[in-house]
């Protein structure tokens, strides 16, 4: 039985990098390897014009190749009081 590939739709790509934010962190190589998805930052941008709070860290990540310069995207929440 084959893995159904993921959409390349962007509404769709939105969807998994939101889901994946509510759980963890997302690195721009995790996107690209985990998600599927090959421009992360695009919509990383997108999310944030529809209102996300989102913030990018900077790291620097070895891929065994060579060292690259990575944002790290972190979803923030707020707390309803």
């Amino acid at each position: 039985m084959s893995e159904q590939p993921y959409s390349t739709d962007s509404n769709q790509q939105r969807a998994r990098i939101l889901a994946h934010l509510q759980l963890s962190p997302l690195t721009t190589l995790q996107a690209r390897q985990e998600l599927d998805i090959l421009h992360p930052a695009a919509r990383i941008q997108e999310l944030r014009e529809a209102g996300h709070n989102i913030i990018t860290h900077w790291a620097t990540s070895d891929t065994g190749k060579a060292k690259h310069r990575v944002a790290c995207y972190v979803l923030l929440v707020e707390s309803i009081c």
